[in-house]
């Protein structure tokens, strides 16, 4: 299975944030979707998860040969900061959220269960989701994922403001359930792109640009790296 981007074009007013963005990701990878402050890393989720349209180009999943547009139970769409239901706890969300998910669960472990792989602990299974750190909201929305098992999983700076116990832990998480996903995760965090992920595709200037597998541990890759994010262009 390969999620296709091609050629996409977005701009607001006179600012020109994708121009003809493209590239293929494939099932069994956690790709780095590494790129500065501004560089469009959240509008190319948003135009994957057809929350924004295109200008120009098309997103596509491929299957055996075959290749369709995204459908909503075909992705997961993890933020940074989640909004959740403050007024529930932990545990009434989970059934909540499968109750009215019927027809996409496909996960057959029971919320304890994935509580229990998610390494949540039982006070806060029981606690308001309003009294949750980040950390535990954000193992929420992979209590999500993990039960409608979508093929493609987008990850927007998920780990940027979570501690080092809870970055560990889902780093961990993710490298466990990857063979079964197309795993994009967005940062501008160099280092975190090295630790979690397979490849890395550099969005720059409006353009991806792909960096040849294995090159994440080359000695030269942080320079190589540095140097693409500081160039310019003329468009």
């Amino acid at each position: 299975m390969q999620l296709l981007i091609e050629n996409l074009h977005k701009s607001f007013d006179d600012n020109h944030v994708l121009r003809g963005a493209t590239a293929h990701f494939q099932s069994g990878r956690i790709y780095a979707l590494l790129g500065r402050n501004g560089a469009g890393k959240t509008t190319l989720f948003d135009l994957i998860a057809d929350k924004k349209k295109p200008e120009q180009g098309a997103v596509w999943l491929e299957t055996d040969g075959k290749k369709r547009p995204l459908e909503q139970a075909d992705f997961f769409y993890m933020i940074a900061n989640p909004l959740l239901p403050n007024f529930l706890t932990g545990r009434e969300f989970a059934q909540f959220f499968i109750d009215v998910n019927k027809q996409r669960i496909r996960d057959s472990r029971t919320p304890d269960q994935l509580f229990d792989w998610l390494e949540l602990d039982e006070k806060e299974r029981d606690r308001l989701i309003q009294g949750y750190s980040l950390g535990t909201r954000n193992k929420l929305q992979m209590l999500m994922f993990l039960l409608t098992a979508p093929p493609v999983i987008l990850m927007d700076e998920p780990l940027t403001s979570l501690d080092v116990v809870v970055q560990l832990q889902i780093k961990q998480l993710l490298k466990e359930i990857e063979k079964d996903h197309i795993i994009l995760f967005s940062t501008h965090i160099l280092q975190l792109a090295r630790d979690l992920c397979d490849e890395l595709v550099i969005l720059h200037n409006g353009v991806l640009q792909e960096l040849p597998e294995g090159r994440l541990q080359d000695p030269a890759f942080e320079k190589e790296i540095v140097d693409i994010l500081r160039s310019t262009d003329d468009v």
